[in-house]
């Protein structure tokens, strides 16, 4: 069994996806091909954001755009615990200092109230001004936008959606990669829309930011890639890399982010009674990039993973380690105004289970009936 089945996602599509790769071989225009502009296009028209700069994978987005808001030294980015270590890294690598903030127990998703209480501990203390709030889209759902963007315009702070996880979701109708002054997302194999290598994207409707997103993701040129007007990166999406995923966008929105849901919800119906099944707020959708249950401890974490092993059933554990306690911010000063006590017991207690559109019920059965015997 697959963790994400990219395999049977290719031999479905196999046809388009072979042909929209030689057409990029037979063109020989590999960097900055027609199907990127294309791409841009497209994902701009299904988020309902005017500009859509693709890049070369999900931690250039999000260093690009803390760029175009010049971060560096003295700022303070306020920063889910409970996140991959690229959210925080990109501040860092800028100069600037990740401020930890603690999440909800039931969406995994930055707690508003640990959000408020680290901005005002910050502005007590004087060392570092409040810039930028990273919401992080975990595991498919969107955060708590309704309660983030009043306090980031209360306190004078950019939002960035960092949506590397959460592409295809929505509130209310309203897409992932909209909430954010700039949103980014990752087009990593096993993200919710996945290319066949790195790949990412920034979104934003201000023409002023977008211009300057597109100049810094190629060596800051200006009127050309030879007239340089700035310090910038390498960061540019591949022409096949855009082909693939016009192609896998088209079967990501006709049925695989249906199916993803209609599979959560029967591993919801089957595990509600054994172990702490993922929430999803009303009126809120997530494209599931994960699907994580909340074990009682660690032992029966690990007693749960070893039962799925000995039935080659594979599960992953989204994240063992805080951000505070990685070893790159561990020490550090300024980083933890606030306690993080719910991020530290979920580390301890989140497990990931399959979950990819090509499911099978059998499939969700074993896994299912293996978690409640074990739990029993």
């Amino acid at each position: 069994m697959e963790f994400r089945d990219l395999k049977e996602q290719y031999r479905r599509n196999q046809e388009k996806i072979d042909q929209a790769m030689q057409e990029v071989v037979l063109d020989s225009n590999f960097i900055s091909g027609r199907q990127v502009a294309e791409l841009e296009e497209m994902l701009a028209g299904y988020t309902g954001v005017k500009h859509c700069i693709a890049c070369a994978n999900g931690t250039d987005a999000l260093q690009l755009a803390l760029m175009v808001w010049n971060i560096g030294a003295g700022d303070a980015v306020f920063v889910p615990d409970f996140t991959f270590f690229s959210t925080a890294e990109v501040v860092s690598l800028l100069g600037a200092t990740p401020v930890f903030v603690d999440i909800d127990r039931r969406t995994f998703n930055m707690s508003a109230e640990s959000l408020e209480a680290a901005i005002q501990k910050v502005q007590e203390e004087g060392k570092l001004q409040a810039k930028v709030i990273i919401a992080v889209d975990l595991f498919g759902q969107p955060a708590d936008y309704d309660q983030i963007r009043p306090i980031a315009e209360k306190y004078g702070c950019r939002l960035l959606e960092d949506s590397a996880q959460g592409f295809g979701g929505n509130i209310r109708g309203k897409m992932d990669c909209s909430f954010g002054d700039i949103a980014t997302t990752s087009f990593f194999p096993a993200k919710p829309l996945g290319c066949y290598g790195d790949g990412g994207a920034v979104f934003t409707d201000c023409d002023e930011w977008a211009e300057l997103l597109r100049s810094y993701r190629v060596h800051g040129k200006g009127s050309d890639k030879y007239d340089n007007v700035r310090i910038g990166l390498n960061s540019r999406l591949d022409t096949i890399q855009a082909a693939i995923l016009r192609v896998k966008f088209e079967v990501f929105q006709k049925y695989e982010l249906e199916e993803v849901n209609r599979f959560a919800g029967e591993y919801t119906k089957r595990l509600e009674n054994a172990v702490v099944t993922p929430t999803v707020l009303p009126e809120y959708t997530s494209s599931w990039a994960q699907y994580s249950i909340l074990c009682k401890n660690a032992d029966e974490r690990a007693q749960i993973q070893a039962a799925l092993q000995a039935e080659q059933i594979p599960s992953m554990i989204y994240y063992r380690k805080p951000m505070h306690e990685q070893g790159a911010f561990r020490g550090q000063k300024d980083t933890c105004p606030v306690e993080l006590n719910v991020t530290e017991e979920i580390c301890r207690q989140v497990l990931s289970l399959p979950m990819h559109p090509y499911m099978d019920i059998v499939d969700i059965d074993r896994i299912t009936d293996i978690i409640k015997g074990t739990v029993k």
